[in-house]
């Protein structure tokens, strides 16, 4: 049936495929066989195969089994989830948290509970497909605003006359790597009395010494600032959370369609992501080894075109996907996994670096080394 369509993937260089690991997460994977140096993973803090977040879950699968069985409205809630959303709301500074399935059924479900038709929504331009489809789904009236331009979007908060106005901003950008200039939106927020939704799925564990954008931004959170983020990313588990007021987290309760029709996480990723905060605040070093492999790796891709990434995502943008195809190839055949990028996910083509606390500095040199030794205009 999609023979043809297919076909022109396939000719624009657009076709995208799978390769499957062999292996657990982490800075080296195995794919058919052969060991990987991996840097396409947002497992930042190398938290995906900790004993202690392992042997959390082992005990939670044992008592509680392989499956929720039903939504948490229903049967499917365990004390896990309630104690994982006590703790997600202690960390992240608010009244009270939710837990998601992801970071997706988070975006798709949070935002059109709080937007209807009547609401006025600002989005980035380069916000994740999940705030945008969550958007899309709540209907309401929809403002673009370019990029971190903040002259942009205050011109079209103050022509704006809906009575519920809400800015939904990533806090960092999953293709770019550049932060939002958070402290700016706070602001023009607080000036035009708008609801503020931050996706701060890469930041959690990452900003703020692990707590997030608003941590590293110095704000308090605040009744009328909404945090998402998940856990599967630098807190090496799944799933994702609101935290918030309870006002808001009860309404969300009530009206997320993603989280009430949804079976639950099962008790052992729910154990997990207990295990995993636990850690994250003990082991601060984690942290600390992130942000000095991600300056390392800076300072070494110094000449090449890597954007305005501040954070330990590390694209080089590339002139055609045609260049950027044969890169991640060459980088392959040197057994470093570095997959392409390319449009519509971007406009430009790229190789999306992620450097993880698990690299060494041998594997960072490595990966350099085969990039400045590539035969490709960059």
């Amino acid at each position: 049936m999609f023979k043809s369509e297919l076909e022109k993937l396939k000719q624009n260089l657009l076709l995208r495929t799978i390769k499957d690991r062999a292996s657990r997460q982490g800075a080296r994977i195995i794919i058919e066989g052969k060991e990987y140096l991996n840097f396409a993973s947002n497992d930042y803090l190398g938290l995906c195969h900790h004993p202690e977040i392992i042997s959390a879950a082992e005990d939670a699968l044992k008592e509680f089994g392989t499956g929720a069985g039903a939504s948490r409205l229903l049967s499917g809630g365990t004390i896990l989830h309630r104690e994982l959303e006590s703790k997600i709301a202690l960390f992240k500074g608010t009244e009270a948290a939710l837990v998601f399935n992801s970071g997706y059924a988070a975006n798709t479900g949070i935002i059109p509970a709080i937007a209807s038709e009547q609401d006025a929504v600002f989005s980035d331009e380069l916000n994740h497909a999940s705030i945008i489809d969550g958007i899309r789904l709540s209907r309401a009236k929809t403002y673009i605003y370019r990029h971190k331009d903040m002259e942009h979007l205050h011109t079209l908060l103050k022509d704006c006359r809906a009575e519920k106005k809400i800015v939904i901003t990533d806090t960092v950008f999953s293709m770019d790597g550049d932060t939002v200039p958070l402290n700016d939106i706070y602001n023009l927020c607080k000036e035009h009395g708008a609801l503020l939704y931050i996706d701060d799925a890469h930041g959690t564990g990452v900003l703020g010494k692990g707590k997030g954008a608003l941590e590293h931004f110095g704000i308090k959170p605040e009744p009328w600032i909404i945090q998402m983020g998940t856990m599967s990313k630098a807190l090496g588990s799944f799933g994702a959370f609101a935290a918030a007021d309870k006002d808001t987290i009860n309404w969300l309760l009530n009206s997320a369609r993603s989280f009430m029709f949804s079976t639950a996480l099962p008790a052992h990723v729910a154990a997990a992501s207990l295990a995993s905060l636990d850690v994250l605040k003990k082991e601060t070093w984690r942290i600390d080894r992130l942000w000095q492999n991600r300056n390392k790796l800076m300072n070494a891709l110094k000449g090449f075109n890597t954007g305005s990434t501040e954070t330990p995502i590390i694209p080089i943008i590339m002139k055609d996907i045609e260049g950027t195809l044969k890169l991640s190839e060459q980088l392959y055949e040197k057994g470093i996994y570095a997959p392409a990028i390319r449009p519509p996910t971007v406009k430009e083509p790229r190789i999306r670096i992620t450097v993880t606390a698990e690299h060494s500095e041998e594997d960072i040199e490595r990966l350099t080394e085969a990039i400045q030794k590539a035969n490709i205009p960059l």
